[in-house]
């Protein structure tokens, strides 16, 4: 398992961005040599966790729960074959492209060690949005996007440091518990009465997606079992 690129983006002007200035940092490209990963602050104010990259639209994205953002190559590959073009590292607006990484289904909690230095902590899937949509021109994106449910994975950083082409990735901790980026993802987009699952992730779940399982149980007087 090991990074095939890691990737930046820097601020570029776009129409379909809700973004006030029409700004978007999606477009990101592989880059040569170390770049920094550290805690970007928290969301609305922090940005990406990997230093030279733009996150635009603070409201939504960026933050220490969505510090870095990891697809597998695989599933860019997959989505060449269905949709009959190339689709090179970084096309989702993914900062690590993976190589034999289970990106989707990966666990909650799950830390990956990539290269000598970081730690790196899974938090949820990635919710697809308009300017997603409009950076890949394609009609019906986010709809084909959420039905399929690989949507790669938000990580959180734990331990700080650099990161470069061609790192190892290996997973240092698998909690005990059965709710992957996939299910997580699932619940929160297309089947809802999954949410009460995702409680037995707690803390390490994105804190966004953890109020929501709470607040559905509440409303509906579901039990779980954690």
């Amino acid at each position: 398992m090991k990074l095939l690129s890691v990737n930046l983006g820097r601020p570029k002007p776009v129409p379909y961005t809700s973004q006030r200035d029409g700004l978007t940092g999606i477009d990101k490209r592989p880059v040569e040599g170390p770049v920094r990963v550290s805690a970007p602050g928290a969301k609305g104010i922090g940005g990406s966790g990997l230093a030279g990259d733009a996150v635009c639209e603070t409201r939504h994205h960026g933050g220490d729960d969505q510090a870095v953002y990891a697809v597998a190559r695989e599933d860019l590959d997959e989505w060449q074959r269905v949709l009959g073009r190339t689709l090179p590292a970084g096309s989702f607006g993914e900062n690590l492209t993976t190589l034999g990484v289970d990106v989707s289904g990966a666990l909650i909690g799950e830390r990956w060690a990539v290269g000598p230095e970081v730690v790196l902590e899974v938090t949820s899937g990635r919710i697809p949005c308009r300017t997603f949509q409009g950076h890949l021109g394609e009609d019906g994106w986010v709809r084909r996007f959420t039905e399929r449910a690989a949507p790669g994975a938000y990580l959180r950083v734990i331990t700080p440091g650099e990161v470069r082409a061609g790192d190892a990735v290996r997973v240092v901790h698998r909690p005990d518990h059965d709710v992957t980026v996939a299910l997580q993802f699932r619940a929160v987009t297309t089947e809802r009465e999954l949410l009460p699952r995702l409680l037995a992730a707690g803390d390490a779940l994105h804190p966004e997606a953890l109020r929501k399982a709470r607040e559905h149980v509440e409303k509906s007087g579901a039990g779980v079992e954690v």
